[in-house]
């Protein structure tokens, strides 16, 4: 991935305090919200959780996932696979008072694990701002000339 391509997925996933989640359970698509812990790589990402869920069985047995970014600099897609991660010392690092309002104790419950994403591709799309994609959006509607919305492409990590 192209260095500018790096930080216009970190902006966004940065910028994005709730991501969402989507599995398969029961070969159906499930879509839940997560709060993303550390961003030190777009290409790994970590959700602090409660290990014995319906989310981490289902994760077990498919790991195939996709987890989505939006915030007003755009979006981001990210399909990859997902894996419970018992480090107890990133776990701990990574704890906040945001996560013990879902979870039983705090990061020395054996309860409370982590679910680690690890992206293969990236798909966004970078908007110019949340105002000027309405004046373009306008501008499409009122005239033959398609409106400038931002970039779009699709990235390996």
């Amino acid at each position: 991935m192209a260095a500018d391509e790096i930080d216009t997925v970190t902006k966004i996933m940065e910028d994005t305090r709730i991501a969402v989640l989507t599995y398969v359970e029961g070969g159906r698509l499930v879509s839940v919200p997560m709060g993303t812990q550390d961003l030190d790589d777009p290409g790994t990402v970590h959700f602090i959780t409660e290990a014995d869920s319906d989310k981490m069985h289902a994760i077990a047995a498919n790991p195939q996932v996709n987890v989505t970014y939006s915030s007003s600099d755009g979006w981001v897609s990210l399909s990859g696979t997902a894996a419970r991660n018992d480090d107890r010392e990133l776990l701990e690092r990574l704890w906040d008072p945001s996560a013990g309002a879902f979870m039983e104790g705090d990061a020395d419950n054996p309860a409370n694990t982590l679910l680690t994403v690890t992206a293969e591709t990236a798909r966004y799309w970078a908007t110019p701002g949340s105002i000027a994609t309405v004046v373009q959006m306008a501008k499409g509607l009122v005239s033959d000339s398609r409106p400038d919305l931002g970039d779009s492409g699709t990235v390996s990590l």
